[in-house]
């Protein structure tokens, strides 16, 4: 089963594509999806869009995990985030891609077992995970690979 995870942003799309038919998760692809902020939302929304059928076309994932907007602090980029988040959901619906959603708590909680957990703790368990030694430079696209293996532990039969 292939596992798309996905960390929606405006600026940045993170993405991460595993396979999960074996004990431990194999990872197949992961990059990311970046838009020009000198171009108009509707313009980075489209090439969301586009880039994400692209990747979906390529692969042929079974089902999706997004993160799920939680809390943000900054007022200004929730906004962008909630519509590129809801483009992806669009592209998902559009290849009928079961998709489901996890706050950056309960990724961690499952990464990790605690759900404040730090960033580089998490960093740590996708790399013990996959059984590799470096990861992509680009936090968004880590995040992606947790949010597919946060997933992977946590479904029943999907």
């Amino acid at each position: 089963m292939k596992i798309l995870g996905i960390d929606p942003g405006m600026a940045i799309v993170g993405y991460g594509i595993i396979d999960a038919g074996g004990d431990k998760p194999k990872l197949i692809a992961s990059g990311s999806i970046q838009t020009d902020k000198n171009l108009s939302d509707s313009k980075r929304l489209a090439e969301i869009f586009n880039d994400l059928s692209t990747i979906i076309e390529k692969y042929k994932p079974d089902c999706a995990s997004v993160e799920n907007l939680f809390f943000f602090k900054n007022q200004k980029t929730v906004i962008p985030v909630a519509e590129a988040r809801g483009v992806i959901l669009t592209v998902l619906e559009k290849y009928n891609i079961p998709s489901f959603s996890y706050t950056p708590m309960e990724v961690k909680q499952v990464m990790t077992g605690y759900g404040r957990a730090e960033k580089k703790e998490v960093e740590q368990m996708v790399k013990i995970a996959l059984d590799i030694d470096t990861l992509p430079k680009l936090d968004d696209t880590v995040d992606a690979i947790a949010i597919a293996i946060c997933h992977m532990r946590n479904r029943t039969d999907t």
